[in-house]
């Protein structure tokens, strides 16, 4: 049994949509959920912290077709939230400090309330009331979301994927292979069933600072 390792930010509509097929993908394998703060990651990889406002306007608007276009194929509910991006420290906090076998279900209320039922869950109360109809403690979660170690928990799992390679989200970690996007499921899927796939060598990867234009 192969494990796979799901780095996510409920901020990420293509996290969303991972989320969705990501217990399909890794039936009978060792799912991990490591929430993580986005905006922290593009931060110290040096991107935008909202990426698809740099991209000019025709790229933007084939960004947006392409979410709602995964959402079909996958059948599942999509719609662009009006608060976009959103403030989702206090809910990746929250979420942290659920069990491991809650924290599943507790992922997908916090994504269906961004990214299906138009909630903001950088909003306290609305964050509360999510959390409440999930079945979980509201006001005890939000409490410890205020505390140094939760506060470290979530510092934690970001560094740990910037260290490991990762620069946006959704990122999937099986062993030290990275697979970054919901569209790389099928390749999740064949590394978690023992694929090896063969990858640049390092004469290769010595020019990858060519191939971004520097000198």
């Amino acid at each position: 049994m192969a494990t796979c390792e799901f780095f996510y930010d409920f901020s990420s509509p293509f996290s969303y949509l991972a989320s969705t097929q990501i217990e399909r993908v890794a039936e009978g394998h060792r799912l991990v959920w490591r929430p993580f703060l986005l905006g922290a990651v593009f931060k110290a990889v040096g991107t935008p912290i909202v990426p698809i406002a740099s991209f000019p306007r025709p790229k933007r608007i084939l960004a947006l077709r392409e979410q709602y276009r995964w959402a079909e194929h996958w059948g599942v509910d999509f719609a662009l939230p009006a608060v976009f991006p959103q403030n989702t420290v206090l809910a990746l906090r929250m979420a942290l400090q659920l069990p491991e076998d809650r924290l599943p279900a507790a992922t997908h209320a916090f994504f269906r309330a961004v990214w299906v039922e138009d909630r903001n869950l950088g909003d306290r109360e609305a964050l509360r009331e999510v959390a409440l109809g999930a079945g979980l403690d509201a006001d005890r979660l939000i409490a410890g979301a205020e505390t140094p170690e939760v506060k470290a928990l979530l510092r934690t799992n970001t560094d740990e994927a910037v260290a490991r390679g990762a620069f946006g989200a959704p990122s999937f970690f099986v062993g030290d292979q990275l697979f970054w996007g919901q569209d790389r499921l099928d390749f999740v899927r064949r590394a978690l069933e023992g694929w090896k796939p063969r990858e640049p060598g390092p004469k290769v990867l010595a020019r990858v600072d060519d191939l971004s234009g520097s000198t």
